[in-house]
């Protein structure tokens, strides 16, 4: 397993709309697991083998809910000692996904992104979709999906169509927020 380079706005590879995954093997797997820890390792929750550099429609996800009957747990972060619940672990992998039936009805959530750090803005999605997938062995599944499950896909697959979140803002938000990264990144 690797950590690899996440790409990050305006990189035009962020663009490109991803080829579907053809091949199931070993590759897959590894690209799979590399995917994983590089998010893992970036505190995020959801991410597109484009973010990577891997034009192919692959995404993995992993919420990390807190876990409610867990004892919390004492770290250190910074030089700072604080308890934190500790959070369970459901890596879920999606080959090849696509939105079958998304819902009339729409949420607002506030979404950031790997790619584009440190900004953070509310977007409106369908509440609710019905989605199916392969998984690592070619198996098809559907599941329905809602709350951040049901953001968290969209906002991933929107990733292999070559958007991201900043593209459903109005114009003059996603100039601010581009210019606020490239700010940052000046810094």
């Amino acid at each position: 397993m690797a950590i690899r380079e996440i790409l990050e706005a305006p990189d035009p590879r962020l663009k490109v709309v991803s080829s579907p995954v053809e091949k199931f093997d070993d590759d897959l797997k590894t690209l799979v697991d590399d995917m994983f820890e590089t998010m893992y390792a970036a505190h995020g929750i959801g991410l597109a083998a484009i973010q990577v550099g891997e034009p192919l429609r692959l995404l993995v996800i992993d919420l990390q809910e807190e876990d409610p009957d867990a004892e919390p747990v004492e770290c250190d972060h910074d030089g700072t000692k604080h308890t934190h619940q500790p959070v369970i672990n459901d890596p879920r992998v999606f080959v090849n996904p696509e939105i079958l039936d998304p819902s009339e009805e729409t949420k607002s959530f506030q979404e950031g992104c790997l790619s584009v750090p440190d900004i953070f803005a509310d977007v409106e999605r369908p509440a609710q979709c019905r989605v199916r997938w392969q998984d690592l062995e070619g198996n098809t599944h559907e599941e329905e999906m809602t709350g951040m499950l049901a953001v968290c896909i969209q906002h991933e697959m929107d990733h292999l169509n070559g958007i991201l979140f900043i593209d459903h803002l109005s114009r003059l938000k996603r100039n601010m927020a581009l210019k606020k990264l490239q700010k940052a990144r000046a810094a």
